[in-house]
């Protein structure tokens, strides 16, 4: 949300995408109480069909997407040995799989263009590790890897395929648990040389950079956001 918000402060007209319909239009409508375009459209990333659907919708209303960000993700806090089936696949269904199927139907609008920003939220767990996060550290660096597959292969369209490795950061999808287990959060602060968790507004920056031309020539690249926790 923060970087939609920040692209939309920059002037861009942003499409918030939601598996939950309603979350999505309450998130768009929060942007649109601040003046900015947003608008929210419900799509499954891992459903090829429902994302062809979206981007058929954004083209027929805007003709054109220039910058595509793949920010849905689930997380799993489970030792290797105890994930199932069900589990793996559903992370990699979203996590991996659904950053894919929207770099490529996306991505090839911006090949017929020859131009377009991608930018791909993985995570710094895919450096130090931590435990109970493997398979969402699976997932991750398959994104990290996909990006600089995507961007070797069309940097020759002027597409640059860029990620984003926030490091920890307190989100919606983790605010519960750090919650409930204060423990968790006062090691994470400690363990980290900046001294605090990241917060949303801290990937900007870095997000707008990656949208804008100075990053014309910038493709390929996993830039940390972390606080300087990889450096541990």
């Amino acid at each position: 949300m923060a970087i939609a918000e920040g692209l939309a402060s920059a002037g861009a007209a942003v499409i918030i995408g939601n598996r939950n319909a309603e979350q999505g239009e309450q998130a768009a409508d929060t942007l649109r109480r601040k003046k900015l375009k947003a608008h929210a459209l419900p799509v499954d990333v891992s459903a090829r069909e429902s994302v062809r659907k979206m981007v058929s919708a954004v083209l027929d209303q805007f003709q054109k997407i220039d910058i595509l960000v793949n920010s849905a993700a689930l997380i799993l806090r489970k030792p290797i040995a105890e994930v199932t089936d069900e589990e793996w696949d559903s992370l990699l269904d979203t996590n991996l799989k659904g950053a894919f199927i929207c770099c490529q139907e996306v991505g090839r609008r911006m090949i017929e263009r020859r131009q377009g920003k991608i930018i791909n939220i993985s995570s710094n767990v895919i450096q130090p590790l931590q435990p109970g996060r493997g398979v969402y550290a699976i997932t991750k660096a398959g994104l990290t890897q996909l990006t600089r597959v995507l961007a070797f292969e069309w940097a020759q369209y002027h597409v640059q395929v860029n990620a984003i490795a926030p490091g920890p950061t307190i989100t919606d999808l983790n605010r519960k648990f750090f919650e409930e287990h204060p423990e968790d959060l006062k090691a994470r602060v400690q363990s980290m040389p900046i001294g605090r968790m990241g917060q949303p507004q801290d990937h900007v920056g870095v997000a707008l950079l990656l949208a804008s031309p100075a990053s014309d020539f910038i493709t390929g690249q996993t830039i940390f956001v972390d606080g300087g926790s990889n450096l541990i």
